[in-house]
């Protein structure tokens, strides 16, 4: 039986890839390492949290002592565990460099200490910064812009140090734009979603002209799970579709599934350093074996019917919604 330490768990993508895990995996053992911050829910795990192969322990990924008593018997590590939010980092960076720095740095030290066999780090495309054209490959210049990006980024610098110098078994995923069901409803599209449900408008940043990639969280826990056990140790993976799209349109597919017309869009002041496109070059990841199951019509229709049964679970989280001033 492996013993996988999964950080940051009970949050969106961490609690999708910990019930997949579970579902697919009879070898393995989750222990989930969460502090509990206003994302992490632990009700995103209530179906499995009496799973004989799964174990919850709330603390934080800083606190080198918990940590390295957890770490002590297992075969890996991946690290969920961020402050994600680029709206929250603008307005104070303090705790995204706490955690998303020195919280990796905690990891690193207690995985080379403890002889992890694998060290999973889940990154971002925000990482390279605003394309005008082309794709960015795990090689391109790490170029952030905002206070989020850049402490996943030098996150990023650290997890690659500690394989060049200390030979310690990492990877690095950097996915695109995730969404699907738990996400906090902040995010652009469970916050849109939800909005429509209560009858209110979506703020729609600028004129929406600015591109992303977009990729069901179900897609994503699969690709991890694929790096994870098949990836070359001390490699970089991008994560996503491969086809990024306007905002604007976006909101227009969203508008659609929710049935509701644009008068609905509300167009508000952009925010500081927003980059304007963000696109992946997937071809190392689909040279792995990865092949996404979703595509973007189809998975939005499927996220928007999981927020219309589960409005017990996104009401009260609403409340904690943050947005720029």
């Amino acid at each position: 039986m492996r013993k996988i330490l999964v950080t940051g768990g009970c949050g969106f993508i961490g609690s999708n890839f910990i019930r997949f895990m579970l579902n697919k995996r009879r070898d393995i053992m989750i222990v989930n390492l969460d502090k509990l911050t206003y994302s992490g829910n632990p009700a995103n795990l209530r179906d499995v949290q009496s799973h004989p192969r799964y174990r919850f322990i709330k603390g934080d990924i800083c606190d080198r002592a918990k940590v390295d008593r957890l770490t002590k018997g297992s075969w890996g590590i991946v690290n969920f565990s961020a402050e994600t939010h680029v709206d929250r980092s603008i307005q104070n960076a303090d705790v995204f460099l706490k955690t998303n720095i020195l919280g990796a740095h905690t990891l690193l030290e207690s995985a080379r200490t403890n002889r992890v066999k694998r060290f999973l780090q889940i990154s971002t495309d925000e990482v390279y910064g605003s394309l005008r054209r082309g794709e960015a490959g795990e090689g391109s210049p790490l170029r952030p812009n905002n206070p989020y990006s850049a402490s996943k980024a030098a996150a990023d610098g650290l997890v690659r140090s500690y394989f060049v110098t200390f030979c310690l078994p990492v990877l690095i995923a950097r996915s695109s734009n995730n969404f699907g069901p738990f996400q906090f409803p902040e995010k652009v599209i469970p916050l849109f979603v939800t909005n429509l449900m209560e009858g209110k408008k979506v703020p729609l940043y600028g004129r929406g002209e600015h591109q992303r990639d977009w990729i069901f969280v179900l897609d994503n826990v699969r690709a991890l799970e694929l790096i994870l056990h098949r990836g070359k140790i001390g490699e970089i993976y991008n994560v996503g579709q491969g086809h990024p799209i306007s905002n604007l349109e976006l909101t227009k597919k969203i508008l659609k599934v929710c049935g509701a017309g644009e008068e609905f869009i509300r167009h508000v002041k952009d925010r500081p350093g927003h980059d304007f496109r963000y696109s992946l070059n997937v071809g190392k990841v689909r040279r792995l074996g990865f092949r996404p199951r979703f595509q973007l019509e189809e998975a939005l229709r499927l996220t928007v019917d999981w927020y219309r049964q589960n409005k017990a679970w996104w009401r009260p989280l609403k409340k904690d919604v943050f947005t720029l001033k």
